[in-house]
C-alpha cells in the first residue's frame, strides 16, 4: 500500500439535519480519484451524520470503480487516528500554506508516509484553518502560494511525491471562469491542476455550481 493522505475535517457541519454540503462531497469523493489504486484517503474529525453518509457514498463506488484509493472515515482526530495506526509525529507532513519549505519530490523517498490536509480549504479569503494543525508539532510544507482546493492540493501532493514531478512544473490554471453558456459564468478563486485548458474540477462540481448560481437569483 502507499500513501495515505489525511484529511482533518474542519467545516462546522449540521450533526442533527445533514452531513455534509455538497460542494464538499464532491471534493471528498474527488480526492480518491487523485490518490490512486495504491493509495489510502483518511477522513478524520468527521461528525456523525458526515461520516455515515460518507461511508454510504463511498461503499457505493468502490465496487464500480477498481482506480479509486481505499477510503475510511473517523469521528476522531488525526492524533488518535495516528496512535491506533503507530504512526509518529515525524512520519506524518503536514502541507501548510505558512511553511518555510516547498514540498518535493525528495519528500516521498520514504521521509514521509503520511500527508495531512487542514480542512476543507475552500474559504476566499482564507481562514487559515491549518493553524489549528500547525501548533502540534508536525514537519511542514508547502504548495506555492496561491490558495488551492483541498481536492487540488492532494493531487498536486501525489503528482509530487508518487509522480516525481516538481511543484512548478504542474500546469495550473488559477482563478478559472467557469462558463455555463453565453450568459451565465463564475469564477472560482482558486489554482487548480490544469486538464488542457480546462480546471481539473470534481466529477459534478460544475453542474453543482450552476445550481447554485441559479438558486442565488430566486426570491
Amino acid at each position: 500500500m502507499g500513501f495515505a493522505y489525511v484529511v482533518e475535517h474542519m467545516e462546522e457541519d449540521e450533526e442533527t439535519t445533514h452531513a455534509l454540503p455538497r460542494w464538499v462531497e464532491l471534493e471528498y469523493n474527488h480526492m480518491r480519484s487523485f490518490a490512486g489504486e495504491n493509495a489510502t484517503v483518511k477522513f478524520t474529525h468527521l461528525s456523525c451524520t458526515a461520516s455515515a453518509s460518507l461511508k454510504e457514498r463511498f461503499a457505493g463506488q468502490s465496487t464500480r470503480t477498481a482506480l479509486l484509493a481505499a477510503a475510511s472515515c473517523h469521528q476522531i482526530g488525526v492524533l488518535e487516528v495516528m496512535a491506533e495506526c503507530g504512526v509518529p509525529l515525524d512520519k506524518v507532513c503536514l502541507l501548510d500554506p505558512k511553511a518555510e519549505k516547498e514540498l518535493a519530490p525528495e519528500d516521498g523517498d520514504g521521509r514521509f508516509a503520511w500527508f495531512l490536509f487542514g480542512g476543507i480549504a475552500g474559504d476566499d479569503p482564507p481562514r487559515d484553518r491549518t493553524s489549528e494543525l500547525r501548533g502540534l508539532g508536525f514537519p511542514t510544507r508547502h504548495l506555492g502560494p496561491i490558495q488551492m482546493t483541498t481536492d487540488t492540493a492532494l493531487g498536486v501532493t501525489k503528482i509530487i511525491v508518487e509522480d516525481k514531478v516538481r511543484l512548478s512544473d504542474i500546469p495550473y490554471i488559477d482563478h478559472p471562469t467557469i462558463r455555463f453558456n453565453a450568459r451565465e459564468s463564475v469564477e472560482m478563486p482558486f489554482r487548480y491542476i490544469a486538464d488542457g485548458k480546462e480546471p481539473r474540477l470534481p466529477p459534478g462540481m460544475k453542474e453543482h455550481l450552476h445550481e447554485d448560481l441559479n438558486q442565488s437569483f430566486e426570491f
